[in-house]
Formats: structure tokens, C-alpha cells, sequence
């Protein structure tokens, strides 16, 4: 969780949560959970053209976290237990997977990912 107060923000976590995604999922799967939720600190004070202001919150965090797993480079594998992060454990305010999906792949793209990679 990211929690914002004046010009300052942290992340939140539950250390067992993060164990458990760990043993599940490796390294992206802690990358990816901490990529969205910096996806919500970064777009608290940063607009880019590629991200449509009219996206919710979870949206535009997913945009900035395909963002993060197009600079990541990940391998197939590895980008494959990110986005299963991801689709497992929603935001409770995320759209449908379909629609998030849609914001990764923008994000990815236009920073540097091929298109089509998931």
C-alpha cells in the first residue's frame, strides 16, 4: 500500500505477504507489487502523455508498473509470474484483468517493450 502525506510517500507492506509471493513467484513477483505501487507514487507527481488521465488510480499504476517490467527486461518466464502476481492478487478498486492488461501493455510499450509480449 502506498500511503501519501503531503510531498512525502511510503510503502506499506505486510512481510509475510511478501514471503509468500517470494516462494510462489520469485524475484518478479516482489518487483511487480512494488513496481504498482511506486506506478502510484511516481503518477501522484508525474504526467506523461502515454497515460489517459481519464484511468483510475489502479490503472495508471499498472501503466507505470508495465512501464517497470519493460525496463526490468525480464525473461519469459519471469514476466509470465509478474503479470500471474498480478492477475491473483488485484487492487480491491482494480478493473476487470482484461481492462488492466490493456494499461500494462501501454506502459510496456512505451518503454521499451515489444508489443504482443503478453
Amino acid at each position: 500500500m502506498v500511503i501519501v502525506s503531503g510531498e512525502k510517500s511510503k510503502i506499506v507492506y505486510k512481510p509475510e505477504f511478501f514471503t509468500e509471493i517470494y516462494d510462489t513467484y520469485g524475484d518478479a513477483g516482489i518487483q511487480i507489487i512494488l513496481a504498482h505501487d511506486l506506478g502510484h507514487a511516481i503518477d501522484a507527481t508525474t504526467a506523461v502523455a502515454w497515460i489517459k488521465r481519464e484511468w483510475g488510480p489502479e490503472l495508471r499504476a499498472d501503466a507505470w508498473a508495465g512501464c517497470s517490467l519493460a525496463r526490468l527486461d525480464l525473461r519469459p518466464k519471469a514476466l509470465k509470474a509478474a503479470l500471474d502476481v498480478l492477475s491473483k492478487y488485484p487492487p480491491m478498486s482494480a478493473p476487470d484483468w482484461t481492462t488492466r492488461v490493456q494499461a500494462l501493455s501501454v506502459g510496456y510499450q512505451q518503454c521499451g517493450g515489444k508489443s504482443g509480449a503478453f
